[in-house]
């Protein structure tokens, strides 16, 4: 099943499911968060009840909504499981660098911002940056599941917790993020500016036959930048699988109903990849008017144009260091 949210033509905000080509809104104008407070087996028996046998009445064609993000996540972790990828970014500081050891021994996740994620078709606004970046990824959805708090899971009762399945593209300003890294704290405001989630969630029982043995999802990613293929990869190649970043996300702390955890970057998933691997800035930065395409085999699709950023900004001082205040006292 897919669910999602989407405003109205008068502005209105709803959810539902998306079936026959048209938006099912939930009754009484309930959001989505009751379907993923309520878990997975709970919302398909629902799901099936009112898309087979409910009023028709208040369904709306698709092309007349617009679709807006899927869920208002409680948090958001983004982790950093493919190889390929952080081999080539380690790259764009040193020719010679490698994937360092610590890499390989748990994986790695920073949070980012669920105030700020756009919708599938919705323009990003980027801050002034030389150096806009996408980023192909696919995130999970926690759902609700009986007798878990969502602390110190095994990969098994993780597995159990997920809802479903959405596209995710962390946008990215590199020479933003560049600078922060520096301070061995970040990254911030190079990514925190929006993040796309959507089209909407497809819930985890579609994806049960694509589960491998080891249970890596056998899913093809792809994306396109003005029309042309830039790269591919498939989930199957991540380092950890869906379940074990949950379980390690929950040790010493808490994975809750409505959380978003994303997969990290594709190989061949953002531009930066390429910059470290060649050394040169080409293909070139994303600029205003250009469109970036993800496409998810099983999920959908993505279109995200890039708008002007804010003509002006009000001025934040840059630090007042120490040995000045010192002597002005």
């Amino acid at each position: 099943m897919r669910i999602a949210r989407w405003q109205r033509r008068d502005g209105t905000i709803e959810g539902g499911f998306i079936h026959d080509g048209h938006a099912a809104p939930l009754p009484d104008g309930r959001p989505v968060d009751v379907l993923i407070q309520a878990g997975l087996p709970t919302t398909l028996a629902f799901g099936r009840e009112l898309l087979e046998e409910g009023d028709r009445s208040d369904w709306r064609p698709l092309d007349t909504v617009r679709l807006v993000p899927p869920l208002v996540p409680r948090s958001v972790r983004d982790f950093v499981t493919f190889e390929e990828h952080v081999e080539g970014m380690v790259k764009g500081g040193s020719r010679d660098a490698t994937v360092s050891d610590e890499w390989y021994e748990a994986p790695t996740f920073y949070f980012t911002n669920p105030h700020t994620l756009i919708g599938p078709t919705e323009p990003i606004v980027p801050p002034r940056t030389a150096r806009l970046d996408f980023e192909l990824e696919v995130a999970v959805v926690i759902g609700a599941t009986r007798e878990c708090d969502g602390r110190h899971m095994s990969v098994e009762r993780a597995a159990d917790q997920i809802f479903g399945y959405t596209i995710f593209n962390d946008w990215s300003a590199r020479d933003l993020q560049a600078r922060e890294m520096k301070v061995n704290l970040g990254p911030c405001k190079g990514k925190d500016f929006g993040t796309t989630l959507g089209p909407w969630i497809v819930t985890a029982d579609e994806f049960s036959d694509r589960l491998t043995d080891d249970g890596f999802l056998d899913v093809d990613v792809a994306i396109e930048v003005n029309g042309v293929a830039f790269g591919s990869d498939n989930l199957s190649r991540m380092a950890w699988t869906f379940p074990e970043l949950i379980a390690y996300a929950s040790r010493d702390s808490r994975v809750a109903p409505g959380d978003v955890l994303a997969s990290g970057t594709s190989g061949q998933g953002c531009l930066a990849e390429a910059w470290g691997r060649t050394g040169e800035i080409d293909p070139p930065p994303l600029k205003p008017g250009d469109t970036v395409r993800i496409l998810v085999d099983g999920i959908g699709e993505t279109a995200n144009v890039v708008a002007e950023p804010r003509a002006s900004q009000p001025p934040i001082p840059s630090a007042r260091r120490r040995e000045a205040r010192l002597h002005a006292l």
